[in-house]
């Protein structure tokens, strides 16, 4: 019993990949404006994990602590937070720094994206 029945296409249109290529195009340019603030979050963590190791900090006054990430965030190009944006605090006899910061990012048109970041030593 052989019935020759017409196999019907199966896969996507021209226009359906077309659509699928635009998202993903958009998706990736949203996500690629992402990436440098999220690696200068990163830094800063790294600069403040650095600090709070450094044996000559853990008994610095603040002003100490603060020309240190000056000179720290000069050389890694940090420009989110200033040294005067710094919390420093000491919890169980260890230095903790924190901060508090976000950063706009314009998306198109009057469209932005504002992210809050809150980078602490330790984490």
């Amino acid at each position: 019993m052989n019935l020759n029945l017409p196999v019907q296409q199966r896969g996507i249109s021209f226009g359906g990949f077309l659509v699928g290529i635009i998202a993903v195009v958009a998706i990736s340019i949203f996500l690629i404006q992402l990436i440098p603030a999220y690696m200068q979050n990163g830094t800063i963590k790294s600069v403040f994990n650095a600090i709070t190791h450094d044996p000559d900090m853990q008994k610095a006054a603040p002003s100490e602590i603060r020309a240190s990430f000056s000179r720290r965030s000069s050389i890694d190009d940090i420009k989110a937070i200033k040294p005067e944006d710094i919390e420093i605090s000491v919890d169980q006899g260890k230095l903790v720094l924190s901060a508090s910061y976000f950063v706009k990012i314009p998306l198109a048109g009057n469209i932005s994206l504002y992210l809050d970041f809150n980078p602490t030593s330790g984490q």
